[in-house]
C-alpha cells in the first residue's frame, strides 16, 4: 500500500475507494464498507480498515463534522458538497462507524498493527482518535 500521510486519506486504498464513491448517489457505499468491517472475522486486513477510515469521514462531513480539506480529500469533499443539502442523518449508520473505529484500532487490526511499526503509528492514532470524536453527537 502505497502510503504518504496518517490521515484517513493519505493510501492507495483511500484514495481507490474514493474514486469509486462517484459512482454511486446514496450511502451504499460507506454502509458496505462497513458491513464489511463488522463482519470481517477476528483479524481485521488493512485494506478493508483503510477504505472504512474513508467511509467515516464520509459520514463525519456530511454531518458537518468533517476534518481538514486537503488535496487528498478533494474527491471526497466533491461527492459530499453535491449531497450534504439532500443527506438524512441515519444514526445507524454512526453507530456502525463507532463499532468499526473500535475493530480499526484493536489489537486484532493489520492497519494499527502496521502504523505501530512505524514511526507514525501515534500521529495515526491520533487522526482516528481525532475522527471518533467529530462522530459523537
Amino acid at each position: 500500500m502505497g502510503t504518504w500521510a496518517v490521515d484517513a486519506f493519505g493510501n492507495d486504498y483511500a484514495q481507490d475507494w474514493a474514486d469509486d464513491l462517484h459512482e454511486t448517489n446514496n450511502l451504499d457505499a460507506v454502509e458496505d464498507t462497513l458491513n464489511t468491517v463488522l463482519e470481517s472475522g477476528d483479524y481485521l486486513e488493512a485494506p478493508f480498515a483503510a477504505e472504512a477510515l474513508v467511509a467515516i469521514e464520509v459520514l463525519a462531513r456530511l454531518q458537518g463534522k468533517g476534518g481538514p480539506r486537503t488535496e487528498d480529500s478533494a474527491s471526497v469533499d466533491e461527492w459530499v458538497d453535491a449531497r450534504k443539502a439532500k443527506a438524512k442523518p441515519r444514526t445507524d449508520l454512526a453507530e456502525k462507524a463507532v463499532r468499526a473505529l473500535e475493530r480499526i484500532v484493536s489489537p486484532q487490526s493489520e492497519l494499527r498493527q502496521l502504523w505501530e511499526e512505524s514511526e507514525y503509528g501515534d500521529g495515526w492514532l491520533a487522526t482516528v482518535e481525532d475522527l471518533r470524536g467529530r462522530l459523537q453527537p
